[in-house]
């Protein structure tokens, strides 16, 4: 296959993340390759009465000690984790003020999100019916917003370049790779891209209770196992990655380590309440290895949606196998999300990260509390799996009908 694209390069240069397995693209790759399940009872107060009993929490963050409390008293606990995952993303990257002071024009921000800041936006309500309206801060008018993130980042940071929020519903993580290439394509030097969520305060919480699909077991290790013949659904989970993506020409100038190179994209729409159909991923899985260049057999890892419902799994076994060939049921296929939970828009995030560090180091991370797999793919569990990696394909599908794929290529100095 012929690349269809032109021009710069996007190259991934630096990574952040904080995921309930860890904080830090170390941490998290160290629990991730180990296959380590951290799905646990929900604490949050306030959420004990309600269905969701699972979920992957981030422990351990201390955003008073990332964060300066002017920004703090402004956000909500999702964009406290993406202005955290940006300090990661550019510090991995290496790239400081001083290689855009001269135009911050050239640098922007890119995040995706769907639940937005529902635990700052529940506690003002409460101060409105529970003493009045002089008792609601200031903040609440753009804290709960989807597209806080954005703007916090690049206002913190300084960076004027093309910024924008991507709301495509649980795919849009994927999609803000998309959005970030095109700017490196249109003379952009590098772009903050991601997603984070914290979708587990009380509101929240009742407002996913409805979805379809959302596990409601109570056992930690059963409660979410896709491509199995007991998947009971997902689980949800807070926390997101965001990286850094550099024109690689650019990047490698400046001594910047090329990690991985954004090769291919492609969204497509199913209509929603159809998780049977399997037409509309496959159609986005072609799209984007055409845009790679890339042919079916050239795929060395895909990291699944795996939403963990009969229906969706089988759906994307389908689409696997429609758009891969006969080669579909014989690529390694991983899931890390069933050891961490399913953060809606930053699933495909974390995804993209376990991607970029397992082709740098030749390790297909393992499906934690995945064993007994009914469908034809060859899903990696137990144990991570040693193999030479170039490519990876990573999906993502949302509840409401959007589909994505992202390939992903090693980068030239990645390591081994």
């Amino acid at each position: 296959m012929k690349s269809r694209t032109a021009g710069p390069v996007a190259a991934i240069t630096g990574i952040g993340v904080v995921a309930p397995n860890g904080i830090g693209a170390d941490a998290f790759w160290k629990a991730t390759q180990a296959g380590d399940s951290v799905l646990d009872r929900v604490t949050r107060q306030g959420c004990e009465h309600l269905p969701v009993r699972v979920a992957g929490e981030v422990r351990g963050f201390d955003p008073g000690s990332l964060v300066e409390e002017r920004f703090l008293v402004q956000t909500d606990r999702f964009t406290h984790y993406a202005l955290a995952a940006a300090d990661l993303a550019l510090e991995h990257a290496r790239l400081g003020r001083a290689d855009y002071e001269d135009d911050p024009y050239a640098v922007g921000v890119v995040t995706a999100a769907g639940s937005g800041g529902g635990e700052f936006g529940q506690r003002e309500l409460q101060r409105l019916w529970g003493q009045g309206p002089r008792y609601v801060g200031p903040y609440q008018s753009i804290a709960w917003f989807y597209a806080a993130s954005t703007g916090q980042i690049s206002i913190r940071r300084g960076f004027k370049g093309p910024c924008g929020v991507v709301a495509s519903d649980e795919a849009g993580g994927l999609d803000a790779f998309a959005y970030a290439a095109r700017a490196i394509r249109h003379g952009s030097r590098a772009m903050l891209v991601g997603a984070t969520e914290a979708p587990l305060a009380p509101y929240s919480v009742v407002c996913q209770v409805g979805y379809e699909g959302l596990s409601t077991a109570e056992d930690p290790e059963r409660a979410y196992r896709p491509f199995t013949a007991k998947a009971c659904g997902f689980v949800p989970a807070e926390g997101g990655a965001m990286f850094t993506v550099e024109d690689a020409a650019r990047a490698a100038r400046r001594g910047a380590p090329v990690r991985a190179l954004v090769a291919g994209h492609c969204a497509t729409f199913t209509p929603p309440g159809r998780p049977q159909d399997s037409e509309g991923l496959a159609h986005a899985v072609r799209g984007a290895l055409r845009e790679a260049g890339c042919a079916p057999e050239e795929v060395d890892v895909v990291f699944a949606d795996a939403l963990g419902t009969p229906e969706a799994d089988a759906a994307e076994a389908a689409a696997l196998r429609a758009a891969l060939g006969a080669y579909g049921s014989k690529v390694p296929v991983t899931a890390p999300k069933t050891g961490t939970g399913r953060a809606y828009c930053a699933a495909g995030t974390l995804d993209a990260a376990a991607a970029v560090l397992a082709l740098e180091h030749g390790v297909v991370p393992p499906t934690p509390n995945v064993f007994d797999v009914c469908h034809d793919l060859d899903v990696v569990t137990g144990s991570a799996r040693v193999t030479p990696l170039r490519t990876a394909l990573v999906l993502s599908r949302g509840r409401m009908g959007s589909n994505a794929a992202l390939v992903l290529r090693k980068g030239p100095q990645s390591g081994a």
